[in-house]
């Protein structure tokens, strides 16, 4: 059952990594008409966000670039950055070695009870690594359709 999680991870990521193949760093940074945030915004929050569900409850440290919790945290936007975000070659390598990194470490560990729960706006309540790696498939998804709006309304 642990191997058949980690195979959707992988094919979520793909999905992501798909959507945004042959795009150059001119398209990832466009943001169109009525949107706050562009494409590579949505790649850094993925990442973030996966990193943080996979490995911030638990006592593995997370790998995040400095400068990504400002860069891609919640309620940031591009407008606002003071500093250069990463490239989209960076950010590609990051999303590709993330789910190995993330299986490697929790393949033996999916159901363990996280020592600190969290419970979402919605009020349901994420307690294992199973239950946050399930969740953030669903958290990448809806990103990843962001992305496609990106690209259609952006080109």
């Amino acid at each position: 059952m642990s191997e058949y999680l980690f195979d959707q991870l992988k094919v979520v990521r793909n999905n992501t990594l798909n959507a945004v193949k042959g795009l150059s760093e001119n398209q990832v940074d466009k943001i169109p008409a009525g949107f706050n945030n562009n494409i590579r915004w949505n790649l850094g929050h993925i990442y973030l966000v996966q990193e943080r569900f996979a490995f911030g409850f638990t006592e593995i440290p997370m790998l995040l670039p400095e400068g990504f919790l400002g860069l891609f945290g919640k309620d940031t936007k591009p407008s606002d950055w003071t500093i250069q975000p990463p490239s989209l070659n960076e950010l590609i390598k990051l999303l590709e070695d993330q789910t190995d990194r993330i299986q490697e470490a929790f393949k033996e560990r999916l159901d363990e009870v996280l020592a600190a729960p969290w419970t979402m706006p919605s009020g349901l309540t994420l307690k294992t690594v199973r239950e946050f790696l399930t969740f953030s498939m669903y958290h990448e998804g809806m990103h990843v359709q962001a992305i496609k709006f990106l690209h259609r309304f952006g080109s």
